[in-house]
């Protein structure tokens, strides 16, 4: 499932994707705030290559510039077709604007909260998608967002003035926001801060208030707030009645009910407990203060069940001992203990400011993740034995999936949200199986060039032999958290199609087998995911991966491969997921989760030893769109070793369950490619020409 993306990603489409305006040309919008800079996602497979001559290192910093450069080429240069009428997003421009049947009235809500902003003298309003405890995922009571906007994306901002409204978004979800606003809101392609207070200064006046929940944002997110309106006059006031529920009353959700429960012993964890707080993720609403002599544990502890609150008890008295306290009270124990001779260590990513702002200065100590963030990141030997055991069965459900795909779908048979149901059930057949791990993505055609898109019920598309589709789920088992992305066609795939899927499935692979050094920073090596695609001027524009939990939730901060991710270590899953998404037509996305793994090199040294990665997901590419001659030796030979393992894997698994037919299928779909021909020569020589290039860039990097 793909992550936001980097900043740096962000700056490549900000404000100029093509998927910006319903029937936009493909090419970058002239004019406007930012013109001539992002990707130019439709781009022809003959259109601008982005490797570099041999020898040459790019610094890093230039490389926005020169895609700028060619960028406009082909924006100017390339005559475009005509655009064509859209009937599934918004259009603003014609009156009365026309509105999708997914989009949301808002108009009611907005009267609502501008009569209580007024009521505080408040003339900016700042409403993030987030919880307490900076979630990405969230439960119904805390979608204010969503119920303000109509807006369901998982990352966005919106800001109320008196006046105007605006969403700000990444890329994965400019389209998906177009089909869900209405025309009371303006929609911001970017999720810089920056961005977001240049709109505010523009529009309150000097002496004028931009209020917030200081709980719903982490410390360094209320900073880049203060940076942005710094000098202007505009006074930021954390306001801890927050403002959305208070027009969304007695229509919210109620708070979770549902029990606390403590995991089995052969499994592991901190506290070793789970819940249904948030759905797809086994996660409770809590609070952990952590001393050297001490842990007191804030939540309802009416929820936990007998065996939970006994396995707390455990460790008493003792260090290990728990200390139940509820979980309202967090805020007045905090600044107690605060009081006293203690020195608080915390990060600054994922605590909010209103916990921040209840310690004294003096008495903190702070880093971007707290400790015991980074220590859940790295998983023990156990835990890497129980995720690798999960990601066979869930293999084996996906297997199921795809055999029955090929036999319903050319009987007209399946939709989007049939499919999806239908690999869900599969996953709960499995043993241990909790579940779906996220909301299962089953796109056909058009709608898989949406990078988070889930189909409704009545509303999705039926799927054809003739399109492309798209399927990423994932699964919550006791022993470990799945997430994988297939992308098939069961028909004759075009030119355009087959390559651009090639290119994904080779950018997958050289960054999977990539040999690095320790504490490599992922930013560092991720573009090798991005080189086939960049050698013909295509590009994706959400991250390359992300981290995942351990019977926890399925993006894990902060492992992955963005500018804010810590250094790889062995130990960390991590998912790899390139694509290639052409709006209006289809998308592509591969996805594998990995552990780091240390690299068995033919050199090795004393000091620290070189890193790779090891695939843990298991389920064969789809033969019908790789064009092999595009392969090089490399490729061939590591997809060939790729299925020597799922048949020793997932066969027996198959075997055990009964499934003959699904182990035929396995064999079928693992059958080894040829690994002598002209052309895989020529890719490799092609190929290794612009990993020089890239490798002497990243080299520069890593020295500087």
């Amino acid at each position: 499932m793909p992550p936001r993306p980097t900043r740096a990603e962000a700056l490549c489409e900000e404000d100029n994707d093509p998927r910006s305006l319903p029937g936009a040309s493909a090419s970058l919008r002239p004019g406007g705030k930012g013109a001539g800079g992002g990707i130019c996602h439709s781009a022809a497979p003959n259109g601008p290559s982005a490797s570099y001559s041999a020898g040459t290192a790019m610094p890093p910093s230039r490389w926005t510039a020169a895609w700028l450069l060619l960028l406009q080429g082909c924006s100017v240069g390339r005559s475009q077709p005509a655009a064509s009428p859209r009937t599934d997003v918004r259009d603003c421009s014609v009156d009365p604007p026309y509105l999708p049947p997914t989009a949301t009235n808002t108009s009611a809500r907005l009267t609502a909260l501008r009569d209580a902003m007024r009521a505080h003298n408040i003339h900016a309003y700042i409403v993030p998608s987030t919880d307490a405890h900076m979630s990405e995922y969230i439960a119904e009571r805390d979608a204010r967002l969503g119920w303000l906007t109509g807006f369901t994306g998982s990352a966005g901002t919106g800001v109320v003035t008196e006046d105007r409204a605006a969403l700000w978004t990444d890329s994965r979800y400019w389209t998906q926001a177009e089909r869900q606003l209405d025309c009371n809101w303006e929609l911001q392609r970017t999720t810089w801060i920056e961005s977001i207070g240049t709109w505010i200064v523009e529009l309150v006046p000097a002496g004028g208030n931009v209020s917030l929940d200081p709980f719903l944002f982490s410390i360094d997110t209320w900073h880049s707030y203060q940076q942005a309106l710094q000098g202007s006059g505009i006074a930021l006031l954390p306001m801890e009645t927050n403002l959305v529920d208070q027009v969304w009353g007695n229509q919210r959700p109620p708070s979770p009910s549902s029990y606390i429960y403590s995991l089995p012993e052969e499994f592991t964890g901190l506290f070793n407990l789970r819940g249904d707080d948030i759905p797809y993720n086994p996660v409770f609403y809590s609070y952990t203060l952590l001393t050297a002599t001490n842990i007191s544990l804030f939540v309802d502890s009416a929820r936990l069940t007998a065996e939970a609150q006994q396995s707390l008890r455990s460790g008493c008295p003792g260090p290990l001992c728990v200390e139940l306290l509820d979980y309202g009270q967090v805020s007045a124990h905090l600044r107690h203990y605060a009081q006293g001779n203690a020195t608080i260590w915390l990060g600054t990513e994922y605590t909010t400011y209103g916990l921040y702002s209840i310690i004294p200065q003096e008495k903190l100590l702070e880093d971007s993740y707290s400790p015991v963030m980074l220590a859940k990141a790295v998983k023990n030997a156990k835990e890497q034995e129980l995720l690798r055991a999960a990601h066979v069965r869930d293999a084996v459900a996906v297997i199921q999936y795809l055999l029955w795909l090929e036999k319903m779908v050319p009987q007209g048979q399946v939709d989007e949200f049939s499919g999806a149901r239908h690999v869900d059930a599969l996953r709960w057949a499995q043993q241990h199986s909790r579940g779906p791990s996220f909301e299962s993505i089953s796109a056909s055609g058009l709608n898989a060039a949406l990078a988070h898109y889930s189909p409704a019920n009545g509303s999705s598309r039926q799927l054809s032999v003739d399109e492309m589709y798209l399927m990423d789920t994932g699964g919550q088992y006791l022993d470990g958290t799945t997430d994988i992305t297939r992308t098939v066609h069961w028909g004759t795939p075009t030119p355009l199609q087959k390559e651009a899927y090639t290119r994904v499935l080779m950018g997958n692979i050289d960054l999977s087998r990539l040999v690095f050094p320790s504490d490599t920073a992922g930013r560092t090596v991720e573009t090798f995911a991005r080189r086939a695609l960049w050698e013909v001027g295509l590009n994706y524009g959400h991250g390359t991966g992300h981290g995942i939990g351990n019977f926890l939730s399925v993006h894990e901060w902060p492992v992955g491969f963005q500018s804010n991710n810590v250094p790889l270590t062995a130990g960390m899953f991590t998912s790899i997921e390139p694509g290639y998404y052409r709006d209006g037509e289809f998308g592509i996305r591969i996805e594998d989760v990995v552990l780091v793994v240390e690299a068995q090199t033919k050199h090795p040294t004393g000091e620290k030893p070189f890193l790779t990665f090891e695939v843990v997901s298991l389920v064969p590419y789809d033969r019908n769109l790789i064009d092999v001659s595009l392969l090089s030796q490399e490729h061939i030979q590591y997809l060939n070793a790729y299925y020597e393992t799922i048949r020793a894997r997932v066969g027996p698994e198959l075997q055990r369950q009964q499934l003959e037919e699904e182990y035929r299928w396995l064999q079928r779909s693992t059958e080894p490619f040829p690994q002598s021909s002209a052309a895989s020569a020529t890719a490799a020589m092609l190929g290794m020409l612009a990993v020089t290039s890239l490798t002497s860039v990243l080299l520069a990097e890593l020295q500087a």
